[in-house]
């Protein structure tokens, strides 16, 4: 049943009238204030104005400065500068948010965390940890990549696909860890020793993608950076983006701005290795045609002095004997040299992949001695047909051939040959030369005879 008697509701203030109340109040019991405290969350937006986050180890408030304080500000803080500022406790009513109305900030030393940071840095380096003798060389063209990384942040997929772009072939093995957060410096050393024992990458990628100082923290522990300094593979920092500096930069053998830089350092481009091994294709071919164009012209300089056998027909039928013989020999050995130096080229040619262009060559240089071997046999049997037509031409103007016709030559005693038979007295004494001896005569008579 219906209350017939209701008693009297309060008012109920609406949220904007409890905002603003609580502002007014804000700024009425703290008219001005100095704060101490790390600098964290800083943004400059177009509007000119400054907003960023004041905090210690425990808590933090927002802050805003507009842009009539902020300009006369110099130099502009940054994230991690522990700073003194003054102004006025606030809420922001349309959010409901607290905030300082800051109108004049100054430096009061290094945030905790660059503090830390600063004095590890300078521990490692006394301990001579960033000495760059102690920095091993990063592999041109490792054999397997190792990444130590979150298996679910942005830095092993900009790892993996600048892999993929520049040499898909070079296996990557993933060693997952936590990286930012209180576990994470625990996880991280203990990948860097799980890939060790592994022992399979030649070098190893140790990072994460951007973040806050805070995010990235894990990164400047003492643990992480005196693992990376004992790591037996060469380790490449890749933390946050390029702006970003940790400890493990300055410990490890190589850096990169971001994980995608890593990557492209350490990783060889397909296409040059491509146009290397073309390039090199082209200058074994060339060198070869080189040879074998020598070999042909030393080859017709051999068989040049062969040609022309003129003198002394007899004696160069027992010389083309002779170099025969020799050549025989010298074309032997020279292709049995050939032929090693051919096999020398056919082995450095496939270790370059040119196996059918080699096993062509091969083949021609087999056929080219075949040839020439051919040509040099019948070339010495024309110069011996040359001979021997030589031989009987000169045997068919011979004397000897004419007497054999029925002729003579007839001498005086002073061995002059009668031409006319007016030489000659009866009474005189005469040889007559035949085919197959001489014959001694007494002139008894005269006869002149006249066409």
């Amino acid at each position: 049943m219906d209350n017939l008697y209701p008693t009297a509701r309060p008012r109920a203030l609406t949220v904007s009238e409890l905002n603003h109340q609580v502002r007014h109040l804000l700024e009425t019991s703290f008219m001005q204030a100095w704060i101490e405290g790390e600098l964290s969350s800083f943004t400059r937006p177009s509007s000119g104005h400054w907003y960023f986050t004041l905090k210690d180890q425990r808590c933090q408030v927002r802050c805003a400065m507009f842009r009539g304080f902020n300009q006369r500000i110099r130099p502009i803080p940054k994230e991690g500068d522990l700073v003194r500022i003054r102004g006025k406790v606030s809420l922001y009513e349309n959010r409901g948010d607290f905030q300082i109305l800051v109108e004049h900030i100054e430096p009061a030393g290094l945030g905790a965390l660059q503090q830390a940071f600063e004095e590890l840095k300078q521990k490692l380096q006394l301990e001579g940890l960033f000495d760059p003798a102690r920095k091993r060389p990063v592999p041109a063209s490792p054999r397997h990549i190792g990444v130590v990384t979150s298996p679910t942040g942005a830095a092993i997929h900009d790892i993996l696909t600048v892999l993929a772009r520049r040499c898909p072939a070079i296996p990557v093995t993933l060693y997952p860890t936590a990286v930012q957060g209180a576990a994470a410096t625990g996880e991280i050393v203990a990948a860097i020793e799980r890939a060790q024992r592994h022992g399979v990458a030649d070098v190893l990628i140790v990072g994460r993608g951007g973040g806050s100082l805070e995010d990235l923290w894990c990164f400047n522990e003492e643990a992480v950076a005196r693992a990376i300094a004992a790591c037996s593979i060469p380790v490449v920092s890749a933390v946050g983006h390029e702006v970003d500096v940790t400890i493990a930069d300055f410990v490890a053998d190589m850096r990169a701005p971001t994980p995608s830089a890593a990557a492209e350092k350490i990783s060889p481009d397909q296409q040059v290795w491509v146009h290397r091994v073309s390039e090199q294709h082209l200058r074994l071919t060339g060198a070869f045609r080189r040879h074998m164009r020598q070999l042909t012209t030393r080859l017709d300089q051999l068989a040049a002095r062969l040609r022309d056998p003129r003198r002394e027909l007899l004696e160069k039928a027992q010389r083309l004997d002779e170099l025969d013989t020799r050549l025989a020999k010298a074309v032997q050995r020279r292709l049995e040299q050939d032929q090693l130096r051919t096999g020398h080229l056919v082995q450095r040619l496939r270790m370059q992949s040119p196996t059918r262009r080699l096993e062509a060559e091969q083949n021609r240089l087999t056929v080219l001695a075949e040839h020439l071997q051919k040509a040099m046999h019948q070339y010495l049997g024309r110069l011996n047909d040359r001979l021997g037509h030589g031989g009987q031409s000169l045997h068919l103007v011979s004397p000897l051939a004419t007497l054999g016709r029925g002729y003579a030559i007839v001498r005086t005693t002073d061995d002059r040959i009668v031409r006319r038979a007016a030489d000659l007295e009866p009474g005189d004494h005469v040889s007559a030369r035949v085919a197959e001896g001489t014959i001694e005569a007494t002139v008894t008579g005269i006869r002149q005879h006249h066409e």
